[in-house]
C-alpha cells in the first residue's frame, strides 16, 4: 500500500512539472508572438541580432544569454552590459552604453513630480512595445526600499529605459541604442531570464566618485546614509562580479 501510494505521489509529482515546464514555455511563446507583432520589435530583432550574437561569442559566451545585468551611473551617463555564462560565472562586461540624457540631481527619487531618475537596485518588470518613446522597458520601481523612504501615498512610477532622447526621471537612450538593449533583454526573457536585474548609482563608488560625493553633498545626511548602504551593493560587486538577491531590511536598508 505504502509503495502503491508513494508511486502515485512520483507520478503526481512528475505530471505536476512537466505541465510547469510545459505552462512555461506556453507563456515564452506567447510573450514573443506578442512582441514580435510589432514591426518595431521584429524590424529591430532583425537589424540588431546578428550583431549581438557576434558581440556575445567575442566574450565566449553563449547567445542569447540568460544572464544579463544593467548597471547605471548617472553623473557619468553611463549604462554597462554585463553577462555571464551561466550561475556559477562572474559576469564580464559586455559594453557600455551612453545615456543621453538626464533630469533632476543626485540622489534617490523620492516622490512624484520630483523628476528624479530613481537610484537603487531594479529588475524589468515590462517590455513595451508600443511606446511614446520608440520602445521601452519598465522598472520596478517603486521597490521595498523606494516605498518606505519615500513618500507613502505618491512616491512616483512608470520610470523606464527608452528611447527618444528626453526624460522628465527615466534612462532615456537613442532609437538605435534601445533597439539594441531592448533585442537583447527581450531574447534574455524568452529564453529563460525572467528577473534582469537594472542597478542605479549616483556615481561610481571609486575615490574620484566618493570625493565628488562627499564635496558636494557633504550637508545631506539623508542621502549620504542611503549611499554608504548603496555603495556595499556596488563594492559586492565589484569585488565578485556576481549579482545578489535583492533583500530589505524593514527600515527600508539593502541588505548585502
Amino acid at each position: 500500500m505504502i509503495v502503491k501510494l508513494f508511486r502515485s505521489l512520483v507520478i503526481c509529482i512528475a505530471v505536476s512539472l512537466c505541465a510547469v515546464t510545459v505552462h512555461a514555455q506556453d507563456d515564452a511563446a506567447t510573450f514573443r508572438n506578442f512582441q514580435f507583432s510589432f514591426s518595431r520589435v521584429s524590424q529591430a530583432w532583425t537589424k540588431c541580432n546578428d550583431s549581438l550574437r557576434k558581440m556575445f561569442e567575442a566574450k565566449g559566451i553563449p547567445y542569447p544569454a540568460t544572464k544579463i545585468y544593467l548597471r547605471s551611473f548617472k553623473a557619468q551617463n553611463e549604462m554597462e552590459l554585463w553577462a555571464a555564462k551561466d550561475d556559477t560565472s562572474r559576469y564580464e562586461l559586455i559594453k557600455t552604453y551612453r545615456v543621453c540624457a538626464l533630469s533632476g540631481i543626485l540622489g534617490p527619487k523620492r516622490y512624484e513630480g520630483d523628476r528624479q531618475v530613481p537610484e537603487g537596485l531594479y529588475f524589468i518588470d515590462d517590455f513595451n512595445p508600443k511606446s511614446d518613446f520608440f520602445l521601452s522597458l519598465l522598472l520596478n520601481y517603486p521597490n521595498y526600499s523606494d516605498v518606505v523612504l519615500g513618500d507613502k501615498q505618491k512616491p512616483g512610477g512608470d520610470v523606464y529605459i527608452h528611447g527618444g532622447c528626453v526624460t522628465i526621471g527615466c534612462l532615456p537612450m537613442t532609437d538605435p541604442v534601445i533597439q539594441e538593449i531592448y533585442v537583447l533583454c527581450l531574447n534574455a526573457k524568452i529564453s529563460g531570464q525572467n528577473y534582469i536585474p537594472v542597478h542605479i548609482f549616483p556615481t561610481r563608488f571609486d575615490r574620484r566618485g566618493l570625493n565628488f560625493l562627499g564635496r558636494a553633498y557633504a550637508a545631506d545626511t539623508a542621502k549620504q546614509r542611503f549611499w554608504v548602504n548603496l555603495k556595499s551593493g556596488y563594492d559586492y560587486f565589484e569585488k565578485n562580479h556576481k549579482v545578489l538577491p535583492v533583500m530589505y531590511t524593514p527600515e527600508g536598508k539593502y541588505v548585502f
